[in-house]
Formats: structure tokens, sequence, C-alpha cells
């Protein structure tokens, strides 16, 4: 486990992702994608989602180490703490907690997330934020990452509105978790 991130903000006022993507890619992203990600302090947002988990055994005992979320159309409510160079995502599905820790690694984001740890690069177009696993470890072991080349993990926004989807399969196993929906900063309307 990392007490310490690799790299620490060179400007206060830059946000985690405005680091690992860079200002001008930052500045490109869709609005709503740039006010999810460019807060400070803690920030929370709400919306709907929409989870799928694979039946497979080692998808259940997978998802289970992860602590990803169970099936099922649900509220979801996501609250961001930013401090020190780190950000913890409190990420509730209906009432299923899902939590992780996201920072900086050299050019790349890291985040912790039950007994696994990821290694993203974040590529941005006009439209997406695309996340692009480079690493996975469980339990600090590095797993092979051809095993995670059916890993989608997308932002966008939708007028207003911030979009998600991750969708997750791996080979001889078939689908691990899917979720897709939407967020809104609270106090903001539909």
């Amino acid at each position: 486990m990392d007490a310490v991130p690799d790299e620490l903000p060179s400007a206060q006022s830059a946000s985690l992702f405005e680091r690992v993507l860079g200002p001008a890619a930052f500045a490109a992203l869709p609005l709503p994608v740039q006010a999810l990600h460019g807060g400070v302090g803690r920030q929370c947002w709400q919306g709907q989602g929409q989870v799928e988990r694979g039946r497979h055994p080692l998808a259940v005992l997978m998802a289970w180490a992860a602590r990803l979320p169970p099936t099922g159309t649900v509220p979801v409510t996501v609250t961001f703490d930013r401090a020190a160079g780190r950000e913890r995502w409190h990420r509730q599905f209906g009432t299923h907690v899902m939590a992780s820790t996201l920072w900086q690694r050299r050019a790349l984001l890291r985040e912790r997330l039950g007994l696994v740890t990821f290694d993203f690069a974040l590529a941005q177009d006009d439209a997406t934020l695309d996340w692009q696993v480079r690493a996975v470890r469980a339990l600090g072991v590095p797993l092979p990452l051809r095993w995670f080349g059916g890993v989608q993990a997308r932002e966008s926004a939708d007028g207003a509105r911030y979009r998600f989807l991750v969708d997750v399969r791996l080979p001889g196993v078939g689908l691990l978790v899917r979720y897709d929906g939407w967020l809104l900063p609270v106090g903001d309307d539909d």
C-alpha cells in the first residue's frame, strides 16, 4: 500500500485530473466532466445508475474483492473528498457502498478499490474522457494486463448531466460488472 502519493500537486489550484490530463486536455472536456473533476475539498453528486454483475463464479469472487455493487437500477450518490493530492470517492449505489482512493503516480491515475489497485492512462477527446488500464494489482501482486483488455471506462455529458459508463469483461469469465448512469451536483435540478 502506498502511504504517500508518488507525486504531489505542483500547483494547489490544479485538480488531480487536470494534473494527470494536462491543462489543455482538461479544459477541452465537456463542462459537466470538468465540474465533477475540477472541484476542491468535499463535493457531492447524485443521480441514477443501472448495474449488472456477471454470474460466473470467478466474477462473483472478483466483484466481492473489489467491493462492486449488486445488479439493479438504483439511485447513485458520489461524495468526493479531496486533500493532499488524493481523492477519496464514496460511491453509494442504492444501499451498497463502493469506496476508492485515487492519486497521481507519474503520468497515470492510480485507484485503490478494495483489494485491487489499478493504474489508468486518461485520454480526452472532444466528447469523452476514457480511462485506459495500464496495470492491475491484487493484494500487491501484479496481474496480467491482457486480462483487462475488455475494460471500458468512459465519462461524458448529456446536457448538464455528467454521464458514466464502466464495462468490465474478462477472458474466460465474461462480464464482471457493467454500470452506467448520470449524476448532477447536489442542489442542481434534473
